[in-house]
């Protein structure tokens, strides 16, 4: 069994995480697209997951 070592591991991370915010900012001035509010990442407009909609409905007649 190998130790790993915190400090490296969390300097990865940190490398990684960088790299991450690196690459979003470039998609982002490549799609033109500005940065949305929190909670706004998916739209409204989608319809509604029909599969989710009936196992809702089963569950409500199972659970009466």
């Amino acid at each position: 069994m190998t130790t790993q070592d915190p400090k490296k591991i969390l300097k990865q991370k940190h490398e990684q995480d960088e790299q991450k915010t690196e690459f979003t900012e470039f998609a982002r001035s490549q799609s033109g697209h500005t940065e949305m509010e929190a909670g706004q990442e998916f739209g409204h407009d989608r319809a509604p997951d029909e599969q989710n909609r009936m196992k809702s409905v089963e569950n409500r007649q199972s659970s009466r």
